[in-house]
């Protein structure tokens, strides 16, 4: 499936303090900042040292500490590209040489005048947010001391310094601490912040996986199509009903996997209908039941299509089925056979004895409807064969002539009444009692109502590239009556008089049970033609 995202743990993890890696490339970027400052400071040194104020005290001192200080950075970064030592003394170190080298520096600029103690204000702030802890204080305490050190040496060597001037000390001291505290603020907060994005994120991931796993298992085809036609996302199920492989890589239009689909989809956008309409697939001739959703977002304009597998749905149908059937074939065959055998074998005997013409016709009566009863219990039980079916591979061309024949013995009916037409390549896979059952089915009815003349009858198998095997019964009588069609199927409807109007029933349910489809055809020629579709046969004889 396109976009498809990688698999995450549907339970929420605990966040995880920054990596170590991490960590370096943040030092790395600091150490870079120090790199520039003392590049910039021994520029500053050679070029302006005696019209700025930097090193007014004593600039040789100033020139080899920014000297220095390029040195110790690039001594820093070396380290950085060695991994040694860990990021925390490594820190450390680096944060120990700016105190050093910009107290030096500052001393050598005329102490807390040349404001150069400013630049520490960087110094902790970087630090405070790479380590994201308290140690961020103890910088600023070093760099404190350092200030009041530096000042005091200032005063006591007799240099311009005053000692008013240790109010100024103090406040750049209280500024480094809160510059400390500042950053470790805003460092915890950062933090905070991180943990809350991270774990939104495992939930975004979690959900869209876990969509991505309801999507992919679903038994129904999903295709997200853009406005414009191309297919951003689909499930297997979708490939399986459509017949077309999705490329790993790549878009594809809806168009070239399902033209049929495309014209529905270009319908619909335009309201014209087809929201919810069932359709033939033309690949693998799948029953699908075609759902639109629209999708509006504000960057994005699609469709959501529900392909339901109808027979899918049907199979479920049928296992209800199936269980209600069971059940009903075993009351038939306890409540109703077992009086009917004896009403049967009561009237038998009464028959036997002497009456009068009356009763007679009476007995006569009682034998004819038992029997039709005991024809419709024996049709029923034969629902409930349909879900014990033993396929059995076999040609249709050699299969039809054994079946005439066998009609004939057991009928009593002319061989010339039936006409087979059958080709070689009519190979099915099917159960061989409920093939027999059903044409027999079929066959009865046709000689009901054809004009028993020599072809009258006509068995026509063929292959189709669509439909695979096809076996058509075709009779010259009158055929069905068009307000009978759509009852022709339905249990216990029947035109004839001594019928049962469970063999059109039972012959459906029966090749339905073996993959096939049973349907009735009008002829434009007249007379009735009943249709098997057997689908692609399963093995070769």
């Amino acid at each position: 499936m396109p976009n498809r995202l990688p698999f995450f743990s549907l339970r929420p993890r605990a966040y995880s303090a920054p990596s170590a890696e991490d960590l370096w490339r943040s030092i790395t970027l600091f150490n870079f900042y120090r790199l520039t400052l003392g590049a910039l400071l021994v520029f500053v040194a050679s070029w302006f040292g005696d019209t700025l104020p930097f090193g007014s005290s004593n600039l040789p001192l100033f020139f080899r500490t920014s000297i220095a200080y390029v040195a110790l950075a690039l001594g820093s970064q070396l380290a950085i590209q060695l991994r040694r030592p860990r990021p925390g003394w490594q820190l450390a170190l680096q944060m120990g040489a700016d105190i050093a080298c910009i107290t030096v520096l500052s001393h050598a600029s005329g102490g807390i005048q040349s404001s150069l103690g400013m630049l520490l204000l960087v110094s902790l702030a970087a630090a405070g947010l790479i380590s994201r802890g308290r140690i961020t204080l103890f910088f600023a305490a070093l760099a404190s001391l350092a200030a009041l050190l530096q000042h005091s040496y200032a005063v006591l060597a007799g240099e311009d310094a005053l000692i008013a001037q240790y109010l100024q000390v103090g406040l750049l001291c209280i500024a480094y601490f809160a510059v400390a505290w500042l950053a470790h603020t805003l460092a915890k907060y950062a933090t905070a912040s991180e943990k809350l994005a991270a774990l939104r994120g495992i939930d975004l991931a979690n959900m869209a996986e876990a969509n991505r796993l309801v999507i992919q298992d679903m038994p129904d085809g999903v295709l997200v199509v853009d406005e414009h036609g191309t297919v951003r996302q689909h499930n297997q199920s979708a490939e399986r009903m459509l017949g077309y492989s999705f490329p790993a890589e790549g878009s594809v239009s809806i168009e070239e996997c399902s033209p049929l689909l495309a014209g529905r989809f270009a319908a619909w956008r335009q309201g014209g209908g087809y929201g919810n309409d069932v359709l033939r697939l033309p690949v693998t001739g799948c029953r699908t039941h075609v759902r639109f959703l629209p999708v509006q977002r504000e960057s994005f304009w699609g469709a959501v299509l529900f392909l339901e597998d109808m027979q899918r749905a049907q199979a479920q149908a049928q296992q209800i089925k199936l269980a209600a059937l069971g059940r009903l074939t075993a009351n038939i065959a306890h409540e109703v056979r077992n009086p009917l055998s004896s009403i049967s074998y009561a009237a038998e005997l009464l028959r036997e004895e002497k009456h009068d013409p009356a009763q007679t016709r009476l007995f006569q009566i009682i034998a004819d409807n038992t029997a039709r009863l005991n024809r419709i219990v024996q049709d029923v039980m034969q629902l409930n064969q349909r879900d014990r079916v033993h396929g059995e591979a076999f040609r249709l061309d050699e299969r039809l002539p054994l079946f005439i024949e066998g009609l004939h013995h057991t009928e009593g009916v002319s061989q010339e009444v039936f006409m087979i037409e059958a080709g070689s390549d009519c190979a099915i896979n099917f159960d061989r009692a409920h093939l027999d059952r059903v044409l027999w089915n079929l066959c009865r009815n046709a000689l009901r109502y054809c004009s028993k003349r020599a072809g009258s009858v006509r068995l026509c198998a063929w292959r189709s590239a669509e439909r695979g095997t096809v076996l058509e019964v075709r009779n010259d009588g009158p055929g069905v009556a068009p307000e009978h069609v759509q009852q022709l199927f339905e249990p216990f409807f029947t035109t004839s008089a001594g019928g049962t109007g469970l063999g059109l029933y039972i012959s459906r349910e029966l090749c339905e049970a073996n993959g096939a489809t049973l349907e009735y055809r009008q002829r434009p020629e007249g007379g009735a033609c009943f249709r098997i579709e057997f689908g692609e046969k399963k093995n070769e004889p």
